[in-house]
């Protein structure tokens, strides 16, 4: 495959103080509109559009089962599998889900899934959540509903995470069934490898860092203490900018129905997880790399050293864009996620015609 090269596209005072801090964050970049006729664009918005698309199980290696949606069908030419971030679920994919079968009506097949732990998705063993079993999770997805033919992932935050665990665990996927890969703020190792807390004055960070620390502590006191610690952290980090009620109140949802316990278990695996060795993995395959520059969770600087290092890529950056840029910038992700899948798609014709690889 011909290298695109990189493009970018513009677009103790102790936990109290830290969840404090994080209180005056959100009421400066992610105050909700004023509830007021007219103004609020997603008040009509049918946020649970996946529940209508088929479902399915599929059964992990260790028999936690994970919920799957489907849209377009199964003899498409083309899978595209999305995996979502923390404390999420499925439905943080609405907007891309919604306007990309719109464009790709049957020619593309959509996956998604709840991870371990979230959504409708099995209840974990604590020992289990882990990065890396989270991209065993996805291999067992691709086997199960795409066992043939060729796919693009695309995962967001620790979804872009569990796409590197998979690249790692099983390369032979790579540029052979798998043929593109889009990453939405995601980083290839965890906080501790970052020295962020040590090298930016980042309150959101330091506070998330601390909670890795003090959580698994508070939840033997009460499930209250240790959600109080880090849904302030992560309600903070959702956007840049100010977005509709309705959408705050999608995005809260999602949060609040997240156990506390996956919460706790996944918290210590984002913070050490080194999915570094991947990289090498997907270096050539057309790849998408996405942050917004307000992201306060892992910020666009990491995107860039991600990107630098993939040889096919595009980097995008999403101006003023929080953690959830999904759901904040849906379009600029739409078109980011087409533009990705249109050259990996072009990429595999070429080679065929070519006659490279089989």
């Amino acid at each position: 495959m011909t290298p695109l090269g990189r493009r970018s596209v513009l677009g103790g005072a102790g936990v109290a103080t830290a969840v404090g801090a994080f209180a005056g964050v959100r009421a400066v970049h992610t105050k909700p509109e004023k509830s007021r006729r007219g103004r609020d664009r997603y008040a009509d918005e049918d946020f649970g559009l996946l529940d209508s698309d088929r479902g399915s199980l599929v059964v992990a290696d260790d028999g936690v089962t994970l919920a799957v949606r489907e849209v377009g069908p199964a003899t498409a030419p083309l899978t595209v599998v999305f995996v979502h971030g923390y404390c999420l679920r499925m439905d943080s994919w609405h907007f891309q889900r919604k306007q990309l079968h719109r464009r790709w009506g049957d020619g593309v097949r959509m996956v998604f899934y709840d991870q371990r732990g979230h959504g409708r998705s099995g209840t974990p063993s604590a020992e289990s959540c882990t990065i890396g079993q989270l991209g065993r999770d996805l291999h067992a997805v691709l086997r199960a509903v795409a066992p043939t033919g060729p796919v693009v992932l695309v995962g967001h935050s620790m979804g872009g995470m569990s796409i590197l665990a998979l690249a790692r665990q099983v390369p032979e996927l790579f540029g052979t069934r798998v043929i593109g890969v889009g990453l939405l703020a995601t980083a290839a190792a965890g906080l501790n490898k970052t020295g962020l807390s040590r090298n930016l004055d980042n309150p959101v960070i330091d506070a998330f860092r601390l909670a890795v620390r003090t959580a698994p502590g508070l939840v033997q006191f009460g499930r209250g203490a240790a959600r109080a610690i880090i849904a302030p952290i992560m309600r903070a980090a959702s956007f840049g900018t100010e977005v509709s009620p309705s959408l705050h109140r999608f995005s809260d949802r999602m949060l609040n129905e997240t156990s506390v316990t996956t919460i706790v278990n996944f918290l210590k695996s984002i913070e050490l997880h080194d999915e570094s060795a991947a990289v090498p993995v997907i270096a050539d395959l057309p790849a998408l790399v996405l942050c917004g520059d307000a992201d306060m969770v892992l910020p666009f600087s990491q995107s860039e050293t991600l990107a630098d290092a993939l040889t096919n890529c595009e980097l995008v950056r999403v101006v003023s864009g929080g953690h959830l840029v999904q759901l904040e910038f849906p379009i600029r992700c739409t078109d980011a996620i087409d533009r990705l899948v249109t050259r990996a798609a072009e990429a595999v014709d070429y080679e065929r015609e070519a006659g490279i690889g089989g």
